[in-house]
């Protein structure tokens, strides 16, 4: 679902090869363990919730040295079914645990390993193709094809769309009249099956495309369906690729005044007669992370399926994501992925597996510094712009992480550059019954995160 902010709206080829392999080399030299997990409910603390100081008496627990307790933040009703994991960087020592092993629902912190498995397999600097074709047989037949780039714009020439700089149709539409000129166009056959499958999933809510933060997942669309390609937050239809007929059609101008749309796919013997590129997808990365872009997810998700061999489609998902993540060494057993946005509720990872995937973001493993560099920043940038203030602003520009909501759930993954210059990776889950202002007490504890560093207490 989408993350917004009351005054501040947002939603929710290769470069493998060496990069990566020195990569997981330094991982297995080093180490990258997490022992195991503590746990138990948070105790009461007389702390004062928004001031969490360091305890002048030792704590109960004998394994347990550190004083400095986030108790009374971490009981908020606020944050419903909590879960939360804190993890010291430098020790792999977990600091904090309530329930940090339980998979559960991730909302759109999934997008951080869709990111991931998109980097590893196809590399940040892959670009994705729409072509028109020409039919041989029936001259004035063109076809467009859709390769999976949901950014293709048709706004006009020095206009931008949500998606800065992206390919649009009017360079296409120069292109085929060129090639085909003085031949009338009669028919317009458009073809978004590159990406098999169902296009919504049943676990979606509706929602999501009537109020403009979600698509149809297919091969072929415009603007990301958007009614309006210049606001991020825009209702979608149910008829993307026939959408982007129409709008082709309009691109080319007199020369396809009478031509007819349908939907279809191109025959073997069509001829290319016109072609653009996306950017790079290292910039739909750091778009989709700032903003929450599901639907930028959903299409790097169904990219990173069909480069490893699968069709494409939602069942494809859980395997071609895991697979994608395979060089981290992270352990994906258990691991439930049903899409590639985060927001389906029954995708389920535990915060544990959020955090350590956290490690690699922060220390720029392979080419995880196009995620490191996407990353919202507390009170400064992306969906975390209006977060963290008040009594919260010592944290501003010190929580690197990804928001996630969805009808039952509030997430926040990433890494903390703490008050005592400590590294902490962590995760939070609010979810079951919770609303809105599960991010206050969200932004509370990670603040308290923060503020505690290494000293930061299991109690």
């Amino acid at each position: 679902m989408s993350e917004e902010t009351k005054g501040f709206p947002y939603l929710k080829d290769v470069a493998k090869g060496a990069g990566i392999g020195l990569g997981v080399l330094a991982l297995i030299i080093g180490g990258f363990s997490i022992g195991g997990l503590g746990g138990g409910q948070p105790t009461s603390s007389s702390t004062n919730a928004s001031q969490v100081t360091e305890s002048a008496t030792p704590s109960a627990t004998p394994t347990d040295s550190r004083t400095c307790s986030v108790s009374t933040d971490a009981a908020d009703p606020r944050l419903g079914s909590f879960q939360a994991v804190v993890i010291d960087a430098a020790t792999d020592t977990v600091l904090f645990d309530r329930g940090a092993n339980k998979p559960a629902a991730t909302a759109s912190t999934m997008k951080l390993l869709t990111a991931g498995a998109a980097l590893n397999i196809l590399g940040p600097n892959y670009r994705v193709d729409t072509r028109v074709y020409q039919d041989p047989a029936q001259p004035g037949t063109i076809i467009l094809v859709g390769g999976g780039d949901p950014t293709l714009s048709r706004t006009a020439p020095g206009q931008q769309s949500v998606y800065r700089d992206a390919p649009k149709l009017s360079t296409l539409a120069v292109g085929v009249n060129a090639k085909m000129a003085g031949t009338p166009i009669t028919k317009i056959v458009v073809d978004g099956s590159v990406f098999t499958g169902p296009t919504w999933d049943p676990s979606w809510e509706r929602s999501e495309q009537t109020t403009g933060y979600m698509s149809e997942v297919t091969g072929l669309q415009v603007d990301g369906d958007r009614q309006n390609p210049a606001a991020e937050t825009s209702p979608r239809s149910t008829t993307p690729v026939l959408n982007a007929g129409k709008y082709f059609k309009k691109a080319l101008g007199a020369a396809a005044a009478n031509a007819t749309i349908v939907e279809g796919k191109a025959p073997g013997t069509a001829v290319e007669v016109a072609k653009v590129s996306s950017q790079p997808i290292s910039v739909w990365i750091k778009h989709m992370l700032q903003v929450s872009d599901n639907t930028e997810a959903e299409a790097l998700a169904r990219l990173v399926s069909l480069d490893l061999g699968y069709d494409g489609s939602f069942s494809s998902l859980n395997i071609a994501i895991k697979k994608g993540l395979a060089n981290t060494q992270l352990d994906t057993t258990g691991l439930v992925i049903k899409d590639g946005s985060g927001l389906s509720a029954l995708n389920a990872v535990p915060p544990t597996f959020l955090a350590k995937f956290s490690k690699l973001v922060m220390t720029g493993f392979a080419d995880f510094g196009v995620i490191r560099d996407g990353l919202p920043v507390s009170g400064e940038s992306g969906s975390l712009s209006a977060r963290f203030k008040g009594d919260l602003k010592d944290a501003v520009g010190q929580v690197h992480a990804k928001t996630g909501w969805i009808k039952n759930g509030y997430t926040l993954a990433g890494y903390i550059t703490a008050r005592d210059k400590s590294n902490l990776l962590f995760a939070i889950y609010a979810l079951g019954n919770v609303k809105d202002d599960a991010k206050d007490a969200i932004d509370k504890l990670a603040t308290d995160f923060f503020r505690c560093g290494v000293q930061l207490s299991n109690n």
